[in-house]
């Protein structure tokens, strides 16, 4: 008869960066994923806005005129990205958008900017990357 073992899950988190400190693509590719839904973007960018205070979600949902399970549905999958993290006080919860994340992007996004442009154009006509 076969022994039957218990499932253990690993709450490791995975690593999403290179030695360096850049974001691998996975990462990316989860975090635009997240986003690519109009009410989780609009929420991440609320609580961009609300920054290191937070916002607990009963004012997220009543300032966004959504109902309260939709918010949670959509707070559960921008956590799992990692994009927003909770701390709990009691009964309250408060949502905080992950920042550090956002130049992260941005770095992933202009990594390569303008590498294949031509050098034989004069400078003032090269696009700049920003």
């Amino acid at each position: 008869m076969p022994v039957s073992r218990p499932i253990t899950f690993s709450l490791i988190t995975p690593i999403y960066f290179h030695s360096s400190g850049t974001m691998e693509v996975y990462k990316a590719t989860e975090i635009f994923s997240s986003l690519a839904q109009e009410t989780r973007l609009t929420v991440f960018r609320l609580l961009l806005e609300y920054g290191a205070d937070g916002a607990m979600p009963g004012g997220l949902a009543e300032e966004l005129r959504i109902p309260p399970n939709t918010l949670s549905f959509h707070l559960a999958h921008m956590t799992m990205a990692r994009l927003v993290r909770s701390t709990r006080a009691g009964r309250s919860i408060t949502y905080f958008a992950e920042t550090a994340l956002v130049p992260q992007l941005i770095t992933f996004l202009q990594a390569n900017c303008c590498v294949r442009e031509s050098d034989s154009k004069p400078k003032a006509k090269r696009k700049a990357c920003v």
